[in-house]
């Protein structure tokens, strides 16, 4: 029998994914008469978008994908305050990041396409205090870096991801977490969104080897 606690988060985790499947760079780009799906990269992220209409668009679809995270584990964090720490109970935490980051990715209102997935995750990072906040810091640094450095957002997304489960690894042991016992679900939660992240840039990384990937977004 589920404790109150995981019962609610199990409730939570059906709401993030609804909330995660809204598109919120397609309708973006319905207001200026645009389907993102069938112009520039295809993808409804917010790189894709503001590409197509701007940087004024990429920062307000960037915020919407991360908010529609943030706030289903902010939800979860104050579900969880003072709840006695256990495998399960970081999985139901998880759980709800996860559905928002599925949402996104596999859109209900897409049939089951989407987004790759960067904001939206780093919306779970943000919301998951301290566990992920301070791997997520490092993250969010190195994105910016790779970004500045190369003018490519694939090439931060991709840097980002390979770097999270290397830096929460080594916050973890320097902080005396737990991360291969009690919090378990942290260290393979880590893996799989690095690895789910990397896997929706393969047409990225395709264009980045053959030299016609697209740079940053356009200004206005």
């Amino acid at each position: 029998m589920l404790w109150p606690v995981e019962r609610n988060l199990f409730i939570l985790i059906v709401v993030s994914y609804v909330v995660g499947s809204i598109p919120f760079g397609l309708l973006a780009g319905w207001t200026r008469g645009i389907d993102v799906r069938k112009v520039g990269s295809g993808n409804i992220g917010a790189s894709n978008v503001g590409r197509l209409l701007g940087r004024k668009y990429f920062f307000v679809v960037m915020s919407l994908d991360l908010l529609k995270s943030l706030i289903p584990m902010l939800v979860a964090s104050y579900l969880t305050a003072g709840a006695a720490r256990s495998p399960m109970l970081y999985g139901c935490w998880l759980g709800v990041g996860f559905a928002a980051i599925l949402g996104h990715m596999f859109s209900l209102f897409l049939k089951f396409k989407g987004g790759k997935g960067v904001a939206t995750s780093t919306g779970v990072l943000l919301g998951l205090y301290p566990f992920y906040t301070l791997p997520g810091l490092v993250t969010i640094a190195v994105f910016l870096v790779l970004v500045y450095a190369t003018r490519y957002i694939s090439v931060g997304s991709l840097g980002s991801a390979v770097t999270f489960p290397i830096a929460y690894i080594i916050i973890a042991i320097v902080r005396g977490w737990d991360p291969l016992g009690v919090q378990w679900p942290l260290l393979v939660f880590a893996l799989i969104i690095s690895a789910m992240v990397i896997y929706k840039h393969r047409g990225n990384i395709a264009r980045l080897r053959s030299g016609t990937e697209n740079r940053m977004i356009r200004t206005g």
